[in-house]
């Protein structure tokens, strides 16, 4: 059997980093991790190969080679679905689709031969032996939950590793925490499922044999639900790994705020070599944060938290929230503030949307308030839900807000105070990658590719060259940082070029 594991393209959002990437000649972020794990869980017997559309074009002799193609995807990769699906019909290849998606909206989707919904560790045995037997079936759920301690290290061979800028792992699924706009917990639930001690250092072995050095991202939603193990087990593993191979990664992942609690865990973390963190800020207005029950956040100075992370070397990458019913008209200036007081410089600020299945969904279904489904672009100004506070106020808000962070002179200031203020625990060197910050010699030509386009051509230079002399005279450690973050700063622009 031949199967092709195609990765749907997605288009120039925030979170693809386009146009950054430009500057370091990569193609794209992250590689496709549940494909790659997907891979492994495949009969050994089976011939595999890897087409990720955002790295390598989906050619016809790949479709003429397959016996059956897998693909997963999220939302915002939809248009890039109907294209694959229209060419495997026109060749009479097989479709086989999972992963979040098609778990939450599989009905939306025709020409799909085979659902293998939920998580691939319990349905996708039983898909396997029907395909065997020759009674494959249209639709494999379940609502049980994996024990993910069984799950294999993905299958890294059949990634083009040089042609993305960072690698990724998991070590937990689900959430402890339930907040009303979240599908996480839907799709891996509130109980917190862990790898193991030896499973973990058995992936990060993997990827260090592939020759794979720098960036490796933990795509867990929340790092830190179940911070007893991680302290007491994974984090001292991690250590002492990376101790062992002379620091070879530099990590980064996500977690909630009451991560700022925790002064220990802080410290581990960055001793492992973890240097940045999303964390879910939302909004600093307590009711809206009742409203979504985002009660990890109330009842706290969120800018103090945040500045306390950055304060032990983990800059904080942080998501928010315009459109909750209790937004008053005051709330764009407030993002605003926020952001700039609190020198998070990768602020993704969105329109609140309802993914099925979450209990939002559920309640603007029973209020009549519900429009088309999401496009899975967090900061494309839709939203499926009717806005209390009107279309027209919504999105004039969102543009302020946009333009109050993200125009030059705003957002070349935030990056300037944040560099005065960092003073990580860890020495370390720096690599460009968006997100987060490291760079070495290797990404030289990114610096040269900024004097052109950002120094010579770009009409708001001046905040540019200002930077970076400010930079190189009193912070020089902190150079690296001003030109990646000046590199960034033209990806958002050109994201959010409609409203700047």
């Amino acid at each position: 059997m031949k199967a092709l594991l195609v990765y749907p393209s997605y288009p120039d959002t925030f979170w693809s980093f386009k146009h950054a990437l430009k500057f370091i000649s990569k193609k794209a972020v992250h590689p496709p991790l549940g494909l790659l794990t997907l891979a492994s869980m495949l009969p050994d017997e089976w011939e595999k190969r890897l087409r990720d559309m955002n790295v390598e074009a989906l050619e016809d002799k790949d479709l003429e080679w397959a016996d059956y193609v897998f693909i997963s995807a999220m939302a915002v990769q939809k248009e890039s679905i109907e294209e694959i699906v229209y060419r495997c019909k026109k060749r009479g290849v097989k479709i086989v689709a999972g992963g979040p998606l098609f778990t939450a909206a599989h009905e939306d989707f025709k020409g799909i031969d085979h659902f293998v919904l939920n998580e691939a560790e319990i349905t996708l045995p039983f898909f396997l032996a029907d395909l065997e037997k020759g009674v494959a079936e249209h639709i494999y759920a379940s609502d049980e939950f994996p024990d993910i301690r069984q799950t294999p290290i993905p299958r890294w061979d059949l990634a083009p590793m040089k042609k993305y800028v960072s690698m990724n792992i998991q070590y937990s699924r689900g959430c402890p925490f339930n907040c009303e706009f979240c599908d996480i917990t839907v799709l891996y639930g509130r109980k917190v499922r862990t790898k193991g001690k030896d499973q973990i250092l058995g992936e990060l072995e993997s990827l260090y044999s592939t020759g794979w050095r720098g960036s490796v991202f933990f795509v867990d939603d929340n790092f830190i639900g179940n911070r007893g193990k991680l302290k007491r087990d994974i984090l001292p593993a991690i250590i002492e790994w990376m101790k062992k191979r002379k620091n070879p990664f530099t990590f980064s992942t996500e977690a909630s705020i009451n991560l700022s609690d925790d002064e220990e865990l802080m410290q581990m973390l960055v001793q492992a070599g973890f240097d940045a963190v999303f964390v879910g800020i939302e909004t600093p207005d307590e009711e809206s944060l009742a409203e979504c029950s985002k009660f990890q956040n109330r009842n706290r100075d969120l800018v103090g938290c945040v500045q306390k992370i950055q304060k032990f070397g983990l800059r904080v990458r942080g998501g928010f929230i315009v459109g909750f019913d209790n937004d008053s008209p005051s709330i764009f200036e407030r993002q605003i503030d926020f952001i700039q007081k609190s020198g998070i410089i990768t602020a993704m600020v969105g329109i609140l949307n309802a993914p099925r299945g979450t209990s939002l969904y559920k309640r603007i279904v029973r209020e009549g308030r519900l429009l088309e489904d999401i496009s899975g672009d967090n900061t494309d100004f839709t939203t499926n839900i009717v806005p209390k506070m009107g279309f027209e106020k919504l999105n004039n808000g969102y543009r302020r807000v946009i333009s109050g962070i993200y125009s030059p002179k705003p957002y070349y200031d935030r990056v300037k105070n944040f560099l005065k203020e960092y003073r990580p625990l860890k020495k370390r060197s720096f690599h460009f990658h968006p997100g987060h910050i490291r760079f070495h010699f290797g990404y030289s030509g990114a610096f040269f590719k900024s004097i052109w386009s950002l120094g010579i051509r770009d009409g708001e230079r001046a905040h540019y060259w200002k930077l970076l002399f400010w930079s190189l005279f009193r912070r020089p450690r902190a150079f690296p940082m001003a030109i990646t973050y000046a590199i960034y700063g033209f990806h958002f622009r050109k994201v959010f070029q409609s409203c700047l």
